[in-house]
């Protein structure tokens, strides 16, 4: 099993920054990658960045340029540092972390990213 813990987030004006933290414990070895996905209210989950243990890095369009995802792989946490924040990324943000030899897909319990205008 893995436990994925979540920090950060909270209540920002647009334009600022947040960053997230998602620590991972328990059976580690079998993650390969690590990302966060987002869900507003009414909506779809959807990935939002994501990082492999080689380094490789995934980013949706909407937060290219905005958003960077890094990873130290000795802590077994990945962070989502959230630049100029606009309204439209308010949403609960979940840390994800998976791999071909892990049972199935993990999950954190999410934390709120709220941005106002």
């Amino acid at each position: 099993q893995v436990q994925l813990v979540e920090s950060g987030g909270g209540l920002v004006q647009a334009g600022g920054s947040v960053r997230l933290s998602c620590a991972a414990s328990g059976d580690t070895i079998c993650i390969s990658a690590m990302g966060w996905y987002r869900q507003a209210p009414g909506l779809e989950r959807e990935l939002v960045a994501a990082i492999t243990n080689g380094g490789s890095t995934f980013y949706a369009d909407p937060v290219k340029g905005r958003f960077t995802i890094s990873r130290d792989t000795a802590k077994n946490t990945v962070y989502l540092h959230a630049n100029r924040l606009k309204p439209e990324d308010t949403a609960v943000y979940y840390c994800n972390a998976e791999g071909s030899s892990c049972p199935w897909d993990y999950w954190g319990q999410g934390t709120q990213v709220t941005v106002s205008s």
